[in-house]
């Protein structure tokens, strides 16, 4: 029996199998090479939609925002609403740069350190913030002579604390545990509750739903998020109740032509911007609502005007530009290869794609008034540079993509 399998050992093997074998391991290497070519040609696609999406709304942003303030200040060459979101833009763009060189593990470190600092900005903005228009939202900078939002800087510091607890599994369980999903919704209700207070509910509804939408990213169960949300709805139903400002808003939405000169007002002179636009619109510079009938015009309803001036041709591209947006950072985070970057990516994808939802279903008459602003096109230096910083943040992500597995990127 030995010497039988010693001979059968020394036996050659069939004529062209060794070379069959070379030959299907230069396949496969070359297979796998080709799939690698192709997930980095899809990445480059998705960071250049990326790129170009921003610029073109930031483009047609800092149009709209001159076309919007230029009747604010007719003996001034520039109105100084545009220099300052001029100025916001620039800041933004170097955020962007230095946003995108910051490896993942540093935003990682980071998460929850700026999640508290922005939990003391908020509750400092309740303290000594600035009032205005019924709340107090603003934050002054002492020596410099502006004054910030700090709820925008918590809608990011809370998508970055909320990945952070999520980007590893617990143990073995596959979703979400119980534990670090109370966890979760405790990073998103906390600071939801403090912008409640200033009042701001827009922002605080977006607070909670961020940390919920990356809960259901994160696998967790749908039973206690749809209780969250039930929960939530009440609340709000309780808070409209309550506050008669907020009631007034809702029937204004329900209702607007018969409370056309009250509650009503604001909305009936966006549909009058989008009835006049038409589709191709009357021309940049060229709206009349903007001329004290559309209030607050250069802010959240920055697209009445677009639409007045550009028509539907001008909405549509502003529609497809956070379309494109949403696509390229759903892509760039399916294409993470590890949970905490998957995870920050859909939500700072969902930072700046939400809020423009639903503002533009605000402008249109299909939710009643929250105060948000349109990301990349409104008036608001807080609002800019904080999307400006979900862009680069984003780009980290993609860059991270792109590295070898255990590559610091």
């Amino acid at each position: 029996m030995k010497r039988d399998r010693a001979a059968s050992r020394k036996l050659p093997r069939k004529p062209g199998a060794k070379a069959a074998s070379r030959d299907e391991r230069q396949a496969e290497r070359a297979a796998r090479a080709e799939r690698s070519r192709a997930g980095l040609a899809r990445e480059d696609a998705s960071v250049a939609a990326l790129g170009i999406s921003v610029l073109l709304l930031a483009g047609i942003g800092a149009v709209a925002v001159f076309s919007a303030t230029a009747p604010l200040a007719l003996d001034r060459p520039l109105p100084p609403h545009f220099l300052r979101h001029a100025l916001a833009t620039l800041v933004g763009g170097g955020v962007v740069l230095v946003a995108a060189r910051i490896p993942i593990a540093a935003w990682h470190r980071m998460a929850l350190p700026l999640w508290g600092v922005s939990l003391v900005l908020l509750g400092a903005t309740l303290a000594v913030g600035l009032a205005g228009g019924g709340a107090t939202r603003w934050l002054s900078v002492p020596g410099l002579g502006f004054a910030f939002q700090p709820v925008e800087l918590a809608k990011l510091a809370t998508v970055l604390a909320v990945a952070a607890l999520l980007g590893r599994r617990d143990g073995r369980v596959a979703g979400v545990g119980r534990e670090r999903l109370a966890v979760a919704l405790t990073l998103g209700a906390a600071p939801a509750a403090l912008a409640v207070l200033q009042p701001d509910l827009g922002n605080a509804v977006i607070l909670l739903g961020l940390a919920v939408l990356l809960l259901f990213v994160a696998g967790a169960d749908l039973r206690p998020l749809l209780a969250v949300g039930t929960l939530g709805g009440i609340l709000v139903g309780v808070y409209t109740a309550l506050r008669p400002y907020a009631l007034r808003r809702v029937l204004g939405f329900l209702d607007p032509w018969s409370r056309a000169s009250a509650e009503g007002f604001q909305l009936v002179q966006s549909f009058v911007a989008f009835g006049r636009g038409g589709i191709a619109g009357v021309g940049i510079g060229d709206g009349r609502q903007k001329l004290y009938y559309l209030p607050e015009a250069h802010t959240d309803f920055i697209l009445s005007v677009v639409a007045e001036e550009t028509g539907l041709i001008g909405v549509l591209i502003v529609l497809g530009g956070f379309a494109a947006l949403l696509v390229a950072g759903v892509r760039i985070a399916l294409a993470a290869k590890q949970r905490f970057p998957l995870l920050l990516a859909f939500g700072m994808t969902a930072l700046l794609t939400v809020p423009a939802l639903l503002n533009a279903a605000v402008v249109m008459g299909c939710l009643p008034t929250k105060g948000l602003t349109l990301p990349f096109l409104s008036y608001g230096r807080s609002s800019l540079v904080v999307s400006c910083l979900a862009v680069g943040i984003l780009f980290s992500v993609a860059r991270a993509n792109r590295a070898p597995r255990g590559a610091s990127a």
